[in-house]
């Protein structure tokens, strides 16, 4: 434990910004509110240049061991039209096995969002590794974990990129027909876990209105489909009282923007 002493010196090696009036520091806080508004609209533009990437179709026949026995790739999207799968390491020879999976893999499964706002958007949410199923089991008890988890069984993550390092892939299903549409690793996948990140790499992005996306993808009003977790019902007309709500808020922060005030 550091004493009082050694806790000053450390304070007094950091370099630490000044300290300013309330004016100032919100002058300061517009400055950079400019560059963070920058990155946002830039960040919006990578994602619609992301769902105008080619496609590549995948004519190899995979298998996984799931809870409930071998499934297909089509079968990991679960009915659903996108399939996003995250390449955990979990098996022996791994850090940590076979108490723990890989720690930075596990960070990322931490930080997972409820899987049911991505299946609201027709998007599935995988975690692969070649650990058996009953190691998967337990290690999703023990940490809390409740997205779904496969067992690799053969070459999927040679093909695609994770053989020897974690990484997202994503597939689109047309019927039995798949496609992989985009793949991010290293540090592209720290960002992972939210829903928004995982549906601006997806081929049809977050679906609402104001996307840039191709002609005829699916677009539904903006914050209409939002929902609690547990209240999704497929088909089900947006929430007439939701709907009042986050018309006045879209209201208002179309008008602050407008006026520079956001």
């Amino acid at each position: 434990m550091m004493t009082s002493a050694e806790k000053a010196g450390t304070n007094a090696a950091m370099q630490t910004p000044p300290v300013v009036s309330p004016q100032d520091w919100e002058a300061a806080r517009q400055q950079l509110l400019v560059k963070e508004k920058a990155h946002t609209r830039a960040r919006d533009a990578l994602a619609a240049e992301r769902r105008r990437m080619p496609w590549m179709e995948v004519t190899k026949t995979y298998a996984f061991e799931g809870p409930g026995g071998k499934v297909s790739l089509v079968d990991l999207f679960q009915g659903r039209r996108q399939l996003i799968v995250y390449r955990a390491f979990f098996e022996p020879g791994v850090f940590g096995w076979p108490d723990h999976a890989c720690r930075g893999c596990s960070m990322v499964a931490d930080q997972v969002a409820h899987v049911s706002h991505l299946n609201a958007r027709d998007t599935t949410l995988v975690f692969a590794s070649r650990a058996p199923q009953a190691d998967i089991a337990r290690l999703k008890q023990r940490m809390g974990w409740t997205m779904p988890w496969v067992t690799v069984t053969d070459s999927f993550d040679a093909d695609f990129g994770v053989d020897e390092w974690h990484g997202t892939n994503v597939f689109y299903r047309d019927g039995d027909r798949v496609f992989r549409t985009y793949f991010i690793k290293s540090r592209g996948d720290e960002q992972m876990g939210g829903t928004w990140n995982y549906l601006d790499i997806t081929p049809l992005g977050r679906q609402e209105v104001w996307e840039d996306s191709p002609k005829g993808y699916p677009q539904t009003p903006t914050y209409k489909w939002w929902n609690w977790h547990d209240s999704y019902a497929e088909g089900a007309a947006p929430d007439k009282k939701w709907v009042e709500i986050s018309d006045a808020g879209e209201k208002a922060f179309r008008e602050e923007a407008a006026e520079g005030r956001d």
